[in-house]
C-alpha cells in the first residue's frame, strides 16, 4: 500500500516571527506597567475622596474633592514632618556621597595593603540586617543623652549620622565602579601637566564621574526618604520624618484614610521630581558603573 504524501507544515517567516515576538514583548511591558501604576492611580483617586466615601467604598470619580489635602497639614502638623525629611535626607545623602567618593576613589585607583579585604568587608556589611543595629544605636543615644552633653536622640544630627553610616558602605561600592569606568589616562595626563593627585581628582575625575555622583546621591536620598524603623525608635517629636507623620493619621480611635492617601501623594512628589530631574544622569551613572568590574 502506497504511503500518502505528507502535507508540508507552513512555517512562519523570520520577519513575522520577529513581529510576533515584538508584539508579545510590548503586551508584556504594558501589562507590567499597568500592574505597577495601578497602586499609584488608586492612591491619587482615593486622596480625592472624602472620609465617608472611602469608608463605604463608594467612590465619586466625577466629583473629586481636595479637602483631604487641606486638612492633612493641620491634623498632624504634616509640614514639620516634610521639612524634617528634606533636611535629614538631603544632608545624609550628601555626606554619604562625599564619603563614598573619597573611599571609592581610593579602592579604584590606589593599591594598598588590605584594599581587597576592605572592599569585601564593605560588601559584608550589607549582609547584616539593619534591624540588628537598632538596639545598640538606641542605647548609645540614650547613654550619651544621660552622661554627656552630646544629645543625638530625637535630633536632626542624630538621624543624619545614622543614615550616613548606613548608606555609605553601599555608596562606596557604587562609586568604586563609577571610578573604574573612567580611564586612568585622564588623571595621569593631568598630573603630567602639574596637578597633584587631589587636583586631578577634583578637576578631572569628579567632573567625569558626575553621573555617578548624582545616581549615588539620589539612591541614598530615596532610601532615607522611605525609612521608618530607625526614625520611629530614635525620635520622639522634634526630628520625626514623613513616614512617621503618615503613620500618625491612623490613631487608636480614628482613621483618617483620606488624609492618609493625600499625605502619600504629597510625599511622592519630591521623589518623582528628583527622579525625573536626574533621570538622564541616573541612566548614565548606572550604565557607567556597569562597564568595568
Amino acid at each position: 500500500m502506497a504511503a500518502l504524501p505528507r502535507t508540508p507544515t507552513p512555517r512562519l517567516s523570520a520577519r513575522r516571527r520577529r513581529r510576533l515576538t515584538n508584539w508579545g514583548l510590548n503586551a508584556l511591558t504594558y501589562a507590567v506597567l499597568v500592574v505597577m501604576l495601578a497602586p499609584i492611580l488608586w492612591l491619587v483617586l482615593s486622596s480625592l475622596q472624602t472620609r465617608g466615601q472611602l469608608a463605604s467604598g463608594e467612590y465619586d470619580l466625577l466629583h473629586p474633592t481636595v479637602s483631604a489635602f487641606k486638612q492633612m497639614w493641620e491634623s498632624v502638623d504634616f509640614g514639620k514632618y516634610f521639612v524634617n525629611s528634606l533636611i535629614i535626607c538631603t544632608a545624609s545623602a550628601f555626606l554619604a556621597t562625599a564619603f563614598a567618593s573619597s573611599a571609592g576613589y581610593a579602592l579604584a585607583r590606589l593599591k594598598f595593603r588590605g584594599s581587597k579585604s576592605f572592599g569585601v568587608a564593605i560588601v559584608g556589611t550589607q549582609l547584616v540586617p539593619g534591624s540588628m543595629f537598632l538596639l545598640p544605636v538606641f542605647l548609645g543615644f540614650i547613654w550619651l543623652k544621660q552622661n554627656t552633653p552630646i544629645h543625638l536622640f530625637d535630633t536632626h544630627l542624630g538621624m543624619i549620622l545614622v543614615y550616613t553610616a548606613f548608606f555609605t558602605p553601599v555608596a562606596i561600592w557604587f562609586m568604586r565602579y563609577f571610578f573604574l569606568a573612567i580611564p586612568p589616562e585622564l588623571e595621569e595626563a593631568a598630573m603630567v601637566d602639574g596637578c597633584t593627585r587631589f587636583g586631578a581628582l577634583w578637576r578631572v575625575v569628579l567632573p567625569n564621574a558626575a553621573p555617578g555622583l548624582v545616581a549615588t546621591f539620589v539612591y541614598a536620598f530615596l532610601l532615607a526618604w522611605d525609612e521608618l524603623l530607625f526614625v520611629t525608635a530614635l525620635t520622639a517629636s522634634r526630628a520625626e520624618t514623613i513616614p512617621v507623620g503618615i503613620h500618625n493619621f491612623i490613631g487608636n480611635y480614628s482613621e483618617e484614610y483620606a488624609q492618609l492617601m493625600a499625605a502619600g501623594v504629597v510625599s511622592t512628589i519630591p521623589v518623582m521630581l528628583a527622579f525625573f530631574a536626574t533621570q538622564r544622569w541616573l541612566v548614565q551613572g548606572l550604565t557607567a558603573g556597569a562597564v568595568k568590574g
